[in-house]
C-alpha cells in the first residue's frame, strides 16, 4: 500500500499522544474549601479531599506561582498518617529537557528519519502474520515512478540476513530494549507537557495503607480585593455605612462554594526564586601529573583583606491565621421601586476579628465565584457617627468643599475605598477614605459648597530681637517675625454652618493666638461656626524664630555701639561688649598712629635718598662746597628725625601687640 507523504507524521503524532498518557490515574481531588484574599496581592488557599492508599493527587498552577508555592505549601494529614512525598513539574526548558535524550523529534519528523537515530538498536515488527525482529541498519523515505513517498527499513536479522521493509506495511513497531522504549515515552511525555507552558503539576504520594485525610495549604498570587462604601445621611440620627468587598478570581479554577474572607492591612511578603533550578560552574580539576607544566605568574602582596560578610536574614512573610466564624444572612434580590436611594436589603454581611495588626471579613454564607468572574459580597451595614460640614483649604480655590467627619464606632476596621454619598435620598457626591481603624475619625469631601465664599490676605510684622548671647566670641540673636493669615468668609446661604479650616504648617512658625481644634501630620484645623446670610473674619497668627550668628571680633566699634543698644541685651552683657567696644576703639586709634608713623618714615627715607643724589652730582663740580656741606647737615637733621620716627613706631608696635594681647583676653572671657 502506497501512502501519501504526511501520513507517518500522524503515525507518530499519534504514537506520542498514546505512549505521553499518564501511567498513574489522578483518583484523588483536593477541592479548594477556604479562600482568604490579603490586601498586598496574595491569597491564602486551603484545600481538603481524601486520598486512597497508592494514589497521587495533582494540584495545578501557573507557572509563575510556582515559586510562591514552594514557599508556603504545607500538607497535613488529619487521619494520622504520613506524606511520602511532593513531586513538581521541573522548569527547565523544555529544550533543555529533551537534549539528554538519544534520539530527536523535529517538528514535521517521518517514522522513518526517527528509526533512523536508533541506529544499532533491536527493533520488533508485525507485518501481517509474521513477526520480525532484528537490528536497525537504517531507515529513510522514498519516493517511486509515481512521485509516492515510501518509508522502509533496513534490518539486520538474527540469522545474518539484512532485509528491508515497507513500513506502510507494518501493523506495529517496537523497541526490544525496554530502557529505550521508556526513553520513547519519556521523551513524548516532556513534548506532551511543553503544550502547556503556562501550567505546573505538584504531585502529592500517599504512603503506607489506609485512606489519607488530606489538608493542603498555601499563599499564591491573587488580585487585592477592594472596598466600596455607600454613607446615607438622613433626618433620623446618625446616617448607614455599607460596606462592599469586590473580589476577582483569575486563580484558572472555579471557587465553588468556598469558605471566603478578606483582610485589610498590608503584611511582608515577597518573592524568592525557587522554582528556577540553579546551576553552579564547577571547576575542573586533573592530576598535576597530568598536566604540562605551565609558566608562573606571581602577583603582588595585598596587606588587606577583604572580610566576607553574610547577606542579613529576609524576614519571613507576615501572615494572618484564617479564623472559623459564622455569620447569617444574604443579598436580597427582590426589593419595592424607589425614586430615592435606600440601604441595601443585606442581613449582617460578615463577621470581623482583629488579627494582630490585620483585621478580616470573613463571609461564612458558601460563595461561588466561577474561573474569569467578580463577585461583590456585603460586609458592612450599620449606623455610624458622622456629622456634616465644609472643609476649606486655600487650594481649593473660592469655595468650600462639602464634608463629613466620620467617626468610626462601628467596633470594626473600615477598610480603605470610594464613598459614595446620598443625602435626604438623593445623590450627593463621591468621596475616597483610607483605611480607619477602630475609634478613628477622619474628613470625607464630596462636594463643592457654592454658598460660601473665601477669601484671604497676608499681614507681616518688623523683625524683633528677642534673645543675645555670646559663647566663644560668636554672638548668637534670637530673632521673630509675626506673620498672619486673615480668611474671610461669607456665607450668602439662609443657614447656619460649621466650616473646618485646613491651615497648612509652615516648618520654623509656630501659632500665637488660635488654637486648632485638632492637628495633621501638615496642617492645623480650625472649626469655625458661620452664622445665616453672613460674613465674618478668622486671622490665623503665626511667628517664626529664627538665629543669626557673628563673630565679635569681627565687628567693628560702630556695630558693637549699635548691639549695645540693643534692649534685650543684658546688663553683663552690656558691660562686656562697652568694654570690647572701648579697647576696639583704642587699637584703632593706636593703628592710626602707627600707620602715620609708617608713612612719615617712608617720607623722611624719601627725602634722605633725594638729598643724597644731590650731594653726588654737586660733589663732581668744582666751587660748591657750600651748599654740598649744607646738603649734609639735612641729611644729618633727617637722620635725627628719622631715628626718632623709628622709636616712637616702635613704641606704637609694642603698644598694638599688648592692646590686642587686652581685647583676645576680653574676648575669651566674655559669655553671656
Amino acid at each position: 500500500m502506497l501512502h501519501k507523504p504526511g501520513y507517518y507524521r500522524g503515525l507518530v503524532a499519534g504514537l506520542a499522544i498514546y505512549l505521553a498518557a499518564p501511567v498513574v490515574a489522578f483518583a484523588a481531588d483536593l477541592p479548594i474549601r477556604d479562600v482568604t484574599i490579603y490586601k498586598h496581592g496574595v491569597a491564602y488557599i486551603e484545600r481538603s479531599g481524601e486520598l486512597k492508599s497508592g494514589e497521587t493527587a495533582r494540584l495545578d498552577f501557573k507557572s509563575d506561582d510556582m515559586n510562591d508555592i514552594l514557599k508556603s505549601l504545607t500538607i497535613t494529614d488529619r487521619a494520622g498518617g504520613k506524606v511520602s512525598g511532593i513531586r513538581y513539574d521541573a522548569s527547565d526548558p523544555v529544550e533543555k529537557r529533551l537534549a539528554d535524550f538519544p534520539f530527536s523529534i523535529a517538528g514535521g519528523s517521518s517514522l522513518s528519519s526517527f528509526l533512523d537515530q536508533a541506529k544499532g538498536a533491536r527493533l520488533e515488527l508485525k507485518l501481517g502474520a509474521e513477526n520480525v525482529a532484528g537490528t536497525i541498519l537504517s531507515a529513510r523515505g522514498i519516493k517511486d515512478e509515481k512521485m509516492f513517498e515510501r518509508e522502509v527499513l533496513v534490518l539486520l536479522l538474527d540469522s545474518g540476513d539484512i532485509r528491508t521493509f515497507d513500513l506502510a506495511a507494518a501493523s506495529t513497531v517496537r523497541f526490544s530494549d525496554t530502557k529505550l522504549q521508556a526513553q520513547l515515552r519519556d521523551y513524548l511525555s516532556v513534548l506532551n507537557q511543553s503544550r502547556s507552558k503556562d501550567r505546573r503539576s505538584v504531585f502529592i504520594d500517599a504512603a503506607g495503607t489506609g485512606a489519607k485525610d488530606l489538608h493542603v495549604s498555601y499563599m499564591t498570587p491573587a488580585p487585592v480585593w477592594k472596598s466600596s462604601y455607600r454613607l446615607m445621611f438622613n433626618d433620623k440620627g446618625d446616617p448607614t455605612l455599607e460596606g462592599w468587598a469586590i473580589v476577582d478570581n483569575t486563580s484558572g479554577e472555579d471557587w465553588s462554594n468556598v469558605r471566603l474572607a478578606v483582610v485589610s492591612g498590608k503584611p511582608v511578603s515577597f518573592i524568592t526564586q525557587l522554582y528556577e533550578p540553579r546551576y553552579v560552574q564547577r571547576p575542573f580539576a586533573e592530576l598535576a601529573e597530568n598536566q604540562a607544566a605551565n609558566p608562573v605568574v606571581y602577583q603582588g602582596a595585598l596587606d588587606n583583606r577583604d572580610a566576607f560578610v553574610a547577606p542579613a536574614a529576609i524576614p519571613a512573610p507576615l501572615m494572618a491565621k484564617k479564623a472559623e466564624m459564622s455569620v447569617a444572612g444574604g443579598i436580597g434580590t427582590n426589593r419595592a421601586y424607589s425614586p430615592q436611594a435606600e440601604a441595601s436589603s443585606v442581613g449582617p454581611a460578615a463577621d470581623t476579628r482583629q488579627a494582630g495588626e490585620l483585621f478580616e471579613y470573613s463571609f461564612a454564607t458558601p460563595v461561588t465565584v466561577k474561573q474569569g468572574e467578580s463577585a461583590m459580597l456585603p460586609f458592612l451595614q450599620q449606623k455610624i457617627g458622622a456629622r456634616k460640614l465644609l472643609v476649606y483649604s486655600e487650594s481649593y480655590g473660592l469655595n468650600p468643599r462639602d464634608a463629613a467627619e466620620l467617626n468610626n464606632n462601628t467596633g470594626k476596621t473600615l477598610d480603605g475605598g470610594p464613598i459614595t454619598v446620598y443625602d435626604a435620598g438623593s445623590y450627593a457626591g463621591e468621596a475616597l477614605v483610607e483605611t480607619m481603624p477602630m475609634a478613628d475619625k477622619r474628613l470625607i469631601s464630596y462636594g463643592v459648597d457654592l454658598g460660601t465664599r473665601i477669601t484671604t490676605a497676608f499681614d507681616s510684622s518688623q523683625t524683633v530681637v528677642r534673645e543675645v548671647h555670646v559663647r566663644r566670641g560668636i554672638l548668637t540673636s534670637k530673632s521673630a517675625v509675626a506673620e498672619t493669615k486673615t480668611y474671610t468668609i461669607k456665607n450668602v446661604d439662609a443657614k447656619a454652618k460649621t466650616l473646618i479650616i485646613e491651615h497648612g504648617q509652615r516648618y520654623g512658625y509656630t501659632l500665637l493666638d488660635q488654637k486648632p481644634a485638632e492637628t495633621t501630620a501638615n496642617a492645623y484645623r480650625f472649626e469655625v461656626k458661620l452664622t445665616a446670610s453672613g460674613t465674618q473674619t478668622f486671622p490665623v497668627k503665626e511667628e517664626r524664630v529664627f538665629d543669626q550668628t557673628t563673630s565679635v571680633s569681627s565687628m567693628t566699634p560702630d556695630v558693637l555701639a549699635s548691639w549695645i543698644q540693643n534692649k534685650a541685651l543684658s546688663d553683663v552683657g552690656r558691660a562686656q561688649l562697652q568694654q570690647i567696644a572701648a579697647k576696639k576703639r583704642e587699637i584703632a586709634v593706636n593703628d592710626g598712629a602707627l600707620n602715620q608713623a609708617s608713612a612719615d618714615i617712608n617720607a623722611t627715607t624719601q627725602d634722605e635718598g633725594r638729598i643724597r643724589n644731590n650731594m653726588e652730582s654737586l660733589n663732581r663740580v668744582s666751587g660748591q662746597q657750600d651748599q654740598v656741606q649744607q646738603y649734609a647737615r639735612q641729611l644729618a637733621a633727617a637722620e635725627t628725625k628719622l631715628a626718632g620716627l623709628r622709636d616712637a613706631q616702635s613704641a606704637l608696635q609694642r603698644k598694638k601687640t599688648a592692646l590686642d594681647a587686652e581685647l583676645n583676653s576680653l574676648l575669651e572671657k566674655l559669655e553671656f
